[in-house]
């Protein structure tokens, strides 16, 4: 859904949709794009959703759709509009995001929930992907 003010809580830094607010028990709200599903966390927010039991049922995005979206590359902070540093999880280099040191950081579709489950092969996913 296009971006709407009136609408919306905040524009999806990759897709420019529309993000709605989420909230996960009570104490978590998230923002996740009405279009590419993407999920932006304000700081904070996604450890606290990668403590809760199945927190990564609010990722409901194809992660395969997710990956077409590491191709863009410059985005801004949707809270400030300052570009957004690019990283990887250090426990997890295969997993790629973008961050803004002051407001947060955003995951494209299945992120967070591989995010959410680290396992043995997250480390040799991270060696075939590589860190950005």
């Amino acid at each position: 859904m296009e971006y709407n003010a009136d609408e919306h809580s905040i524009k999806c830094p990759k897709c420019g949709h529309g993000m709605n607010e989420i909230t996960y028990g009570g104490d978590v709200v998230i923002d996740r794009c009405t279009h590419c599903q993407g999920i932006w966390f304000d700081i904070g927010e996604a450890e606290a959703l990668k403590g809760k039991w199945m927190g990564d049922a609010l990722d409901m995005g194809d992660p395969d759709e997710g990956k077409k979206w590491d191709a863009v590359e410059d985005i801004s902070c949707p809270r400030c509009g300052k570009d957004m540093e690019k990283r990887s999880d250090p426990d997890q280099p295969h997993i790629w995001f973008e961050e803004c040191a002051e407001h947060g950081m955003f995951m494209d579709a299945g992120e967070f929930t591989d995010y959410k489950h680290e396992t043995w092969a997250d480390w040799f996913r991270g060696l075939i992907k590589g860190g950005r």
